[in-house]
């Protein structure tokens, strides 16, 4: 698996959901939405936070932690 994969994974799973999905790494804030912000961001040796926020969020948060765990990427679902 690479990056490239999980990139696209996530990308593409989040646009399914019409919540706001948001990824948390040290000070920046990524739309999971962005391709190209995913790219420039997503490292396996460090920790995310995902926000979620919408009328499908549950849904969403469940599928992501599902391709983030796939991939070896370490996330936390924040409950807001």
């Amino acid at each position: 698996m690479s990056t490239n994969d999980a990139v696209v994974e996530i990308a593409q799973t989040a646009s399914k959901f019409t919540s706001s999905i948001v990824l948390q790494a040290d000070n920046k804030y990524i739309d999971v939405k962005s391709i190209l912000g995913l790219f420039s961001t997503l490292v396996t040796t460090q920790k995310y936070e995902l926000h979620v926020h919408g009328s499908d969020a549950e849904e969403a948060k469940a599928a992501l932690a599902e391709v983030f765990a796939k991939h070896g990427l370490n996330v936390t679902i924040v409950s807001e």
